[in-house]
């Protein structure tokens, strides 16, 4: 088969069992860099993206927490989610995380929309998201927080 004929796996595909990564091979590697940036003294140049800026772990947080299961009034950062995230100097964040159930019916959207809000970081470059089944979630990985919400004690 030539180069032209090849299919390149859509964005979302199952990588192997128990792993699910959020990357397209066609997307943009990083976000576009000001050129400037408005100051009360006038323009000033944009300072050059990654240059000492690293997102830091807050920041990413308190992104994750504008995410929420839509069936469940409380953020999924909350409901024990996110499993670990990776900050890197060149600006990009890996975050893993799990959903409630392998056959929740969110399990396209959500990936998307953690990735799209923590790419909104000023400090970010590229984030990937991976969806991982071990160890399977349970409600103690919920806060005290979330369980006060949904009345889970």
């Amino acid at each position: 088969m030539d180069e032209k004929n090849q299919v390149e796996p859509a964005m979302g595909m199952a990588e192997e069992t128990g792993h699910f990564s959020l990357e397209a091979s066609d997307a943009p590697a990083t976000k576009a860099a000001p050129v400037s940036a408005w100051t009360p003294d006038g323009e000033q140049p944009a300072a050059p993206p990654g240059k000492g800026a690293m997102p830091d772990e807050d920041s990413v947080i308190e992104a994750i927490a504008t995410v929420y299961d839509p069936e469940i009034p409380v953020n999924i950062y909350e409901l024990g989610l996110i499993y670990a995230i990776d900050l890197h100097e060149d600006g990009s964040v890996k975050v893993e995380m799990t959903l409630t159930a392998p056959n929740c019916p969110r399990a396209q959207e959500l990936p998307v929309q953690v990735k799209e809000a923590v790419e909104k970081i000023e400090t970010v470059t590229s984030a990937t998201v991976e969806i991982v089944w071990e160890p399977p979630w349970d409600m103690s990985r919920m806060s005290e927080d979330a369980r006060l919400a949904l009345n889970m004690f």
